[in-house]
């Protein structure tokens, strides 16, 4: 019985490694739409987790600004020997508390406590500055993911098609019905479309090692991409009018905030640069007590001499050899160039939504057309296909279209795309959450 059980256990924790084993071996699936993409990245892209620290940081320097108003204390203790000829050595001690507490200092505590929260906000808004950035580099990649895939099963089916007329074209060369040089185009077509299938199977996985790199996704972990509804498409052709987005872009991107903050901040400085002008009020105070050498009135020792103080200290600046006047002016100007950054970042907004909205509607009119155009060439290819097959046409007409058809195909699935991500980046710059 001891060997059966014992022999039940090994088994088990075989068994139990084995699939740890396996586990380590077969590296994890992601499976994910868009929306999970951007909310795997949002706790895991390690540009966007160091921007959080930023913001702990300026949090971590904003909460220790508070605690300058607060009195400082610290104790002192010495015990010192001392030796002469007649006396031989002795030992004496001294022991204090001295603390310290800033009344007045100019504003300067004051200032720069609002100047440290303005950080702390400012960094918040750099994260959701990066947020968007990272969002559009999502889009981009994810969308390229897609496009390959549908040019990939278009591909896939010219080259079926490819395939047919090579073997069709062979048995009708052999038969005499067609000159060599017409079977020779045909075999070049095909291998001309094994390899425009290898092409984009190449941009494919390249698109998706990109987006992993954003994911902070291991390279040989398999990411597979969930496809949106088909009516996400026809969401976006609804675009909202210029001024709504522009209006609604300039109360949520961070840019913008960024830049308001900045000139805040600068202000901030000019009035801690002023406050060195100003005096400062201290109050001090210290308690201390003390022995020499004789150890046996040691308790009596520290009694009678315990002492204590306590004052005011007006330090008023007469002249620091003009560095706060050149600290001030330095302030100034820099709050000026702040003031100009905020000017310049607005006109770049206004002109980059404006341009990124025609660029919308141009993309969007340019995927209707492209849709038209790449639905009659595939209809006139379907009709120059059995044609061929009925020996009704030749191999350079056959061709001919097929080309003009992978042609518009590649232009539609370019244009739609293209349309997408313009369309998508709309949505970033106005701070609607992306989805799709």
């Amino acid at each position: 019985m001891k060997k059966i059980v014992s022999g039940f256990i090994a088994t088990c924790i075989a068994m139990t490694g084995g699939t740890a084993l396996a586990q380590e071996a077969f590296p994890p699936v992601y499976r994910f739409t868009l929306e999970d993409c951007l909310n795997y990245a949002r706790t895991n892209n390690y540009t966007l987790l160091s921007l959080k620290l930023s913001e702990d940081a300026s949090e971590d320097v904003y909460g220790q600004s508070g605690k300058e108003r607060l009195p400082s204390l610290s104790a002192s203790l010495s015990e010192n020997m001392s030796s002469a000829r007649e006396s031989g050595a002795s030992w004496n001690g001294n022991y204090g508390l001295n603390a310290a507490l800033t009344l007045y200092q100019g504003g300067n505590i004051t200032n720069a406590i609002e100047q440290n929260k303005l950080k702390m906000e400012q960094a918040a808004y750099r994260t959701s500055q990066y947020e968007n950035t990272l969002t559009i580099q999502i889009l981009q990649t994810f969308l390229s993911v897609l496009a390959n895939e549908e040019l990939l099963n278009y591909q896939e089916a010219v080259l079926a098609a490819s395939e047919e007329h090579l073997k069709q074209g062979r048995e009708q060369f052999q038969s005499g019905k067609i000159l060599q040089s017409d079977y020779l185009l045909l075999e070049a077509q095909c291998a001309n479309d094994k390899n425009s299938l290898l092409n984009t199977q190449i941009s494919r996985d390249n698109s998706l090692l990109s987006l992993k790199t954003l994911l902070a996704v291991s390279p040989e972990n398999d990411l597979q991409i969930i496809y949106p509804d088909t009516a996400a498409l026809r969401e976006m052709s609804l675009l909202p009018s210029l001024n709504e987005v522009m209006n609604t872009t300039f109360h949520s991107l961070p840019d913008l905030k960024i830049s308001s903050y900045s000139v805040d901040i600068a202000r901030t400085g000019l009035k801690l640069a002023k406050a060195n002008y100003l005096p400062t009020v201290s109050l001090q105070g210290s308690i201390g007590t003390g022995h020499a050498a004789d150890y046996s009135r040691f308790g009596a020792q520290l009694s009678d001499r315990l002492n204590g103080q306590i004052g005011i200290s007006l330090t008023v600046p007469i002249y620091d050899n003009s560095r706060t006047k050149s600290k001030v002016t330095q302030s100034r100007i820099a709050l000026q160039q702040a003031e100009l950054d905020k000017k310049q970042t607005e006109l770049d907004v206004r002109q980059t939504v404006a341009t990124e909205y025609q660029e919308v509607v141009s993309a969007r009119n340019l995927y209707q057309t492209t849709r038209i155009r790449q639905n009659a060439y595939s209809k006139t290819f379907d009709v120059y296909h059995a044609q061929f097959q009925a020996g009704a046409i030749t191999a350079v007409d056959l061709l001919q279209q097929q080309n003009n058809y992978i042609n518009a195909l590649n232009d539609y699935i370019q244009s739609k795309y293209e349309f997408m991500l313009k369309r998508k980046i709309l949505d970033v710059y106005m701070g609607i959450q992306v989805k799709m």
